[in-house]
């Protein structure tokens, strides 16, 4: 084996992988670290859709006394140390990824440390559930160990080291010039994957799933996705076209796409919410200032917009025995509060890192949006800008809209990095 562990190469001979049913292409040369094994190394597809008319009381009946998934808590280490003892063993992929399925890690699990993992040859499966739980891990600190131990600085530095941040984020970062960048998004999901409407009269169900084949609780790759996108002022623009996008697709119930977490508008929250000193942490090789915040909804100005939900509604008649509904579908928008963490470098002001989680109502059809955002120095047409490189996005839905609000819940991942960023076009006048 050569040395990382990511998605793509030319396809080899294919292998189904029965347990969580995707295909697995092997490349032809070994691969070096886990993220090269599944991007670079490995190809996945998902399996194509299957329309599934059974009988909808028994679905929801065994959905509503389905166990709940709780994951065995570990650290970083003992995470090691039960990859090198089911190595040792000669465990087969599918016992380790079964394994691996069941685990929770306390604390960070950093790319370095995942990558050398490769040690221990994991198959197709365990790879994706160690990329799984490095993912979820995105928004844990480090390991104690690899915290820093200087002491944390008096409440007027704390404070000047926030005034750089602000300053930075409103006289350099929101001055960005417009630029270009490949935006490559890998998927993971587990629970439902379609959506289920009810359309036309009594059971006649329409793009249905509703059979006894329970929702999958465990995370699995769903597959890779590139686009080029444009950039202003630090802020990612939308497609022009993320509306027109099938609402019963598995695709839905995504947020609508762009900026995400805005850094000047979290930054200016934060300022006029709860803010406070957290901890020292180590980033490329720097000592980086690290402080908590919260901001309740009323002074929140975090933007939620997903799409799309399917919303039933009763067109027919009791009068007449006529129990015709019709199925619409509809975003879901919403300012909650949030709190999070900001990664500062305490002499510029460079926000290295921006950490979000907001906060929804129990009714909401969104549960969870969880947010890292990485920001790297990176050379464009020959200077140096500070720009987003990495955002790992944690989703939790409702797909299913009201109708089904106490059966089904999705977790979605989102591994999306930046790359080739570039100059954007100049645009035509008049635009």
């Amino acid at each position: 084996m050569a040395s990382d562990i990511s998605p793509h190469r030319r396809l080899g001979k294919t292998m189904r992988l029965r347990r969580r049913q995707s295909n697995f292409v092997p490349g032809e040369h070994a691969m070096n670290s886990i993220d090269t094994m599944l991007s670079g190394g490995y190809i996945w597809a998902t399996k194509e859709a299957s329309v599934r008319k059974q009988v909808v009381f028994a679905g929801i009946l065994w959905m509503a006394t389905a166990p709940v998934f709780a994951g065995t808590k570990i650290t970083v280490a003992q995470l090691d140390s039960t990859l090198a003892d089911m190595h040792q063993q000669g465990r087969t992929d599918d016992a380790v990824a079964t394994k691996l399925k069941d685990l929770e890690l306390t604390e960070e699990l950093a790319p370095s440390v995942m990558n050398s993992f490769v040690k221990y040859q994991p198959g197709p499966q365990s790879i994706v559930q160690i990329r799984v739980l490095a993912l979820q891990s995105a928004m844990l600190p480090p390991p104690a160990a690899e915290i820093p131990a200087s002491p944390a600085p008096d409440e007027a530095t704390q404070a000047a080291i926030i005034a750089r941040a602000v300053d930075y984020a409103a006289t350099q970062y929101s001055h960005l010039p417009s630029f270009t960048a490949e935006k490559s998004t890998l998927r993971y999901q587990n629970g439902e994957e379609y959506i289920r409407t009810n359309n036309g009269v009594g059971s006649q169900m329409g793009d249905s799933n509703l059979g006894l084949n329970k929702p999958d609780p465990y995370l699995r790759f769903l597959g890779q996705h590139s686009v080029k996108i444009t950039s202003q002022y630090g802020i990612e623009l939308a497609p022009a076209n993320v509306k027109k996008q099938d609402p019963a697709s598995q695709n839905g119930q995504i947020s609508q796409g762009g900026s995400g977490p805005i850094l000047s508008t979290i930054l200016l929250d934060a300022a006029q919410g709860k803010l406070s000193w957290l901890r020292w942490e180590k980033i490329d090789g720097k000592q980086i200032a690290v402080f908590s915040f919260s901001v309740d909804r009323a002074k929140s100005h975090y933007q939620v917009d997903y799409c799309c939900f399917p919303k039933t509604e009763n067109v027919g008649s009791h009068f007449r025995l006529n129990y015709a509904t019709n199925t619409l579908f509809v975003d879901f928008k919403t300012t909650p509060g949030y709190h999070g963490e900001f990664f500062v470098d305490p002499e510029t002001g460079t926000v290295a890192r921006m950490i979000t989680q907001a906060e929804f109502k129990p009714t909401d059809l969104v549960q969870r949006e969880d947010s890292r955002i990485d920001y790297t120095r990176t050379m464009i047409d020959g200077k140096l800008y500070v720009v987003p490189t990495r955002t790992v996005l944690l989703t939790t839905v409702i797909p299913n809209g009201d109708s089904y609000r106490a059966y089904s819940a999705r977790q979605t991942l989102f591994d999306i990095s930046y790359a080739k960023y570039a100059p954007a076009p100049a645009q035509p006048a008049g635009h």
